[in-house]
């Protein structure tokens, strides 16, 4: 009986399941017997395949998976049920079929009705597509008798040759057979390493690929001729789980099938709905009696849980399980978060500096004194009433806290910080690409984007349907103009939607400031900026973060970075830099819709405001945001998608019962949806923690206590709550490290500008050095303010109650740099304003000079590669040049001695006795045979 040659058949242990269908038997081409019959029908079916981790034979792992939809028909529903009430422990006889299916499906196709036109499409591509794997090289196997109904698996396993051939064209470096030492320290150095690394012991996470190597084997790109110079000794796990998974994803990408003579691969598969899923196998799992031992359950116990939080994360577990890119975005997390520890601390001493200095601060002092009886202009037309500088003396002892000397020296502290990091990372980055066998590897070009090459094929078909030309198609800019269009108006009505916000929350704090002056109780007058600021910023939070959920669902058309880098900055960078600076002055006030004052900064300056905003925004955004919804919305995801497959399960108690295989329980995970939300989610804190550093010190700390969370929730959700990812090879984090270093850049000039334009510091500078009498800061208060005759308050501008404060008020003061009402030009900018403004702008070159210099001093000073790993680097090319010569000189030696053997061969054979002619013919053949035998 003829069997198809183009796809294998099943291993004999599985023959047994055909019972079901003589006529399939006969199909498929088995010659079965009743004892193999007999034995696989007493046998669990899943005890082989460890309930889907291999094939149905229990020897062949399943290194992929390919997910598609079907419609089953009633007579397949109905011999589906009475299978399992014959024998509950025998499964379908679609699942073991050849692929693509005959037998008992090809039957069943017969028999049932045609669905509609694109179902069947869908099916003749999948067959193709799976035909041409199989061709390449790949085993298949199918299973469509799962607990999720109308879902079939296809299961993928690349057998040993198909590994070697794809590895030595990926250029894979493996492991050889020669071992070297690895440079040891020496003397005082390794005393204190080796200190430390007691000390830091309980911290260590409990993995074997976390212990220090003493040893290392020399990689090399894998090569079928030179097996022999490999670790071969354990063939199983030479290509572990992720290579094999990367290497199979390797060979879907490149497959294609053909339709209408345009080609097809994974990618447009998906894209087209001919499969819904395809991804590699988790190797367990992960909690649970009775578990095996494997990678994942490794990584949830010392990596993936809230109780280890104080260890290292054992990355080269990491990138052994998940791969080179994800490794390394975790170690840049961990090397970020570490260093956060130092700035954490420096930030922590300058807050308490400022809380230790609060009661020696003499402008705040002179500000809470109820003796100098100022009387401030009011806040708004008509409503508002004269106030008392006394009553925002909480405002202005506050801002002494944040606003001090320490701030500059910290702000330039975050500038060093930033570029330490940075070259830090470098040096550890260098370290991982040796340990991980990456130098020398170059970036692959990316595959075309599944929308892509759907797109590209629908012009193809409209073009063929046309011209009936048939040459490859691709996108010109005709076909990009509407997309980039689309993007750009996009953008800008996304960014005029953000500022059109902002502009909003500024009318509404403007009216609530209005409103709440009106109040007739001192203390609600005392906290009208407080109440007004804080409520305002808890507005921008709630819309910011509804604002970065709408980006982040139209990120496929929009570009993300830019929107939410405007989203989350745009508030405090109107604080920083806007707030206050566009007022005018009393009589000649600057209106929004010829109604509304612009706001003005407290006396104390605006510095505190900024703080509360950052403050609020960045402790809401962090915990809310990327906590809460970081685990609330998967969790709920994951619980929506329960309900629904438990609404779809059947209703039969033995199908019910079942437990499920592997790739059902990996189909009901989240998808992969890549590192930018994360990285993202990062940068904007890292721009948090750098950008406006002067006016919040404590934000290390936050972004370090955060980042502590964070490292293990998004481990525990890699490991638990998604889909295990296609191991992507990578030798570092790609374009986020040059945005890094632009935001590092950006920090030195915004801060800059915060210290001199948002903070007193330069006008308390330029009071103390140029306009006091007495050397010290008395009199810095009344400095800074202005004067204002209140009978030139434009009709219908001046307070509705004048007598509020129990006296007429003549004279009021704002703060700004104007000439008195008694002067000539009166309330024209005055000298002390553009003194005060050039020495802002000279501290702004000064200070951005300085600590740009300093930057780039460490970028220098600071090599990218360790000296230790450069030696180890060029170490390893010597014994590898020392191991290919050795090849070579035992290829002559072995040549020499056998050219000198037959040499002497040939020589016994001319100089043979004249006895042994007779037998010279024996002898003669006997020299011949001689290559044979060697």
């Amino acid at each position: 009986m003829r069997v198809n040659k183009k796809y294998p058949c099943m291993p004999s242990e599985e023959k047994g399941i055909h019972i079901i269908n003589i006529r399939a038997i006969e199909d498929i081409g088995y010659d079965q017997h009743e004892s193999t019959l007999l034995n696989s029908l007493s046998k669990n079916p899943d005890a082989d395949c460890k309930y889907g981790l291999y094939f149905r034979d229990g020897k062949r792992k399943v290194d992929y998976i390919l997910v598609y939809q079907y419609k089953k028909s009633s007579a397949g529903r109905t011999l589906t049920r009475r299978v399992h009430h014959n024998d509950s422990n025998v499964r379908n006889t679609k699942q073991d079929q050849p692929l693509p299916g005959k037998g008992v499906q090809l039957e069943m196709r017969e028999s049932e009705p045609h669905v509609d036109y694109h179902e069947d499409d869908k099916r003749f591509r999948r067959e193709e597509y799976e035909g041409n794997l199989v061709e390449a090289g790949l085993e298949l196997e199918r299973d469509e008798d799962t607990k999720i109904h109308g879902i079939g698996f296809v299961k993928i396993h690349a057998p040993w040759n198909v590994l070697c051939r794809e590895a030595e064209f990926l250029k894979l470096k493996m492991p050889t057979k020669k071992v070297y030492q690895i440079n040891q320290t020496h003397g005082l150095l390794k005393k204190i390493n080796s200190v430390i690394q007691k000390i830091t012991e309980p911290i260590q996470p409990k993995v074997a690929e976390h212990k220090p190597q003493t040893v290392k084997r020399l990689s090399y790109p894998f090569s079928r001729e030179k097996q022999h110079l490999f670790d071969l000794s354990d063939r199983d796990s030479f290509f572990d789980s992720k290579t094999r998974s990367t290497i199979v994803y390797e060979i879907l990408k490149r497959t294609t099938c053909t339709k209408a003579k345009y080609s097809m691969g994974i990618t447009s598969l998906l894209a087209n709905g001919v499969y819904s899923a395809a991804y590699p196998l988790h190797d367990g799992d992960y909690e649970g009696e009775n578990v095996e031992p494997n990678d994942r359950k490794l990584l949830c116990e010392e990596w993936a849980s809230y109780g280890v939080f104080y260890k290292y994360q054992p990355i080269d577990l990491v990138r052994k399980y998940f791969g080179e890119k994800i490794g390394l975005y975790f170690a840049w997390l961990g090397v970020y978060t570490q260093m956060l520890i130092p700035a954490s601390i420096v930030g922590i001493i300058v807050f308490l500096y400022g809380c230790a200095t609060v009661d020696e601060n003499i402008p705040s002092m002179e500000m809470c004194d109820q003796r100098n009886n100022i009387t401030m202009c009011p806040l708004c037309d008509r409503t508002c009433s004269y106030w008392k500088m006394s009553s925002a003396c909480a405002t202005a002892r506050a801002s002494h806290l944040f606003d001090n000397p320490a701030t500059v020296f910290f702000s330039v502290f975050m500038a060093l910080w930033a570029a330490t990091f940075m070259e830090h990372w470098k040096r550890k980055q260098m370290r991982l690409n040796y340990r991980w066998d990456l130098t020398g590897f170059e970036e692959e070009e990316d595959h075309p984007r599944a929308e892509y090459e759907a797109k590209v094929l629908k012009k193809s078909l409209r073009k063929e349907h046309k011209h009936k030309e048939t040459d490859k198609e691709k996108l010109t800019w005709k076909d990009r103009f509407p997309a980039y269009l689309t993007n750009f108006v996009g953008i800008l009505f996304m960014v005029g939607l953000t500022f059109a916000i902002v502009f909003g929350v500024i009318i509404y704090r403007i009216s609530t400031a209005a409103a709440l002056a009106i109040s007739s109780t001192p203390s609600g007058r005392s906290s009208v900026r407080v109440t007004v600021t804080a409520t305002a910023v808890i507005i921008n939070l709630v819309v910011i973060i509804i604002l970065d959920e709408v980006y982040g669902c139209i990120a496929r058309w929009l570009t993300q970075i830019v929107l939410k880098f405007v989203n989350a900055y745009t508030p405090i960078f109107y604080v920083a830099f806007f707030k206050g600076r566009f007022v005018g002055r009393p009589g000649d006030y600057v209106y929004i819709f010829h109604s509304f004052r612009m706001e003005e900064c407290a006396p104390g300056g605006c510095l505190m405001e900024l703080c509360i905003q950052l403050s609020i925004i960045m402790l809401g955004k962090q915990l809310i945001q990327n906590n809460l919804f970081e685990i609330g919305i998967p969790k709920m995801k994951k619980l929506i998608r329960y309900m629904k497959l438990k609404s779809r399960r059947s209703l039969d108690h033995e199908e019910h019962m079942k437990k499920k295989q592997r790739y059902e329980v990996d189909y009901n995970l989240e998808p992969f949806a890549g590192l930018t939300p994360e990285y993202m989610e990062m940068i904007i804190q890292f721009g948090f923690v750098t950008l406006f550093v002067a006016s919040f010190p404590l934000a290390p700390l936050f972004a370090l206590l955060n980042n502590i969370i964070e490292i293990r929730l998004d481990a525990k959700k890699f490991v638990t709550e998604l889909r295990r990812p296609v191991a992507v090879r990578a030798k570092d984090i790609g374009i986020w490290y040059n945005i890094l270093r632009g935001i590092g850049k950006l920090a030195v000039i915004i801060n800059a500008f915060v210290i001199s334009f948002t903070s007193d510091f330069i006008p308390r500078l330029v009071y103390l050095y140029m306009y006091s009498e007495t050397g010290t800061m008395h009199g810095f208060v009344n400095h800074t303010l202005s004067s204002f005759n209140v009978s030139d308050f434009q009709a219908g501008t001046a307070p509705n109650d004048p007598m509020d404060l129990g006296y007429e008020v003549q004279i009021c003061r704002y703060k700004d740099y104007r000439e008195p009402p008694w002067s000539e030009n009166k309330y024209d900018i005055s000298k002390d304003f553009w003194a005060v403004l050039a020495a802002r702008l000279a501290f702004v070159i000064v200070f951005q000079n300085l600590v740009m210099f300093m930057s780039d001093f460490v970028d220098w000073i600071i090599p990218d590669i360790p000296k230790d790993i450069s030696q180890q680097i060029h170490k390893e090319k010597v014994l590898m040049v020392e191991v290919f010569m050795r090849e070579e000189q035992g290829k002559l030696q072995m040549l020499e001695t056998w050219k000198d053997k037959e040499k002497k061969k040939g020589e016994n054979c001319n100089n043979h006795s004249p006895r042994l002619s007779r037998s010279r013919s024996g002898s003669l053949s006997s020299c011949h045979s001689y290559p044979l035998d060697v």
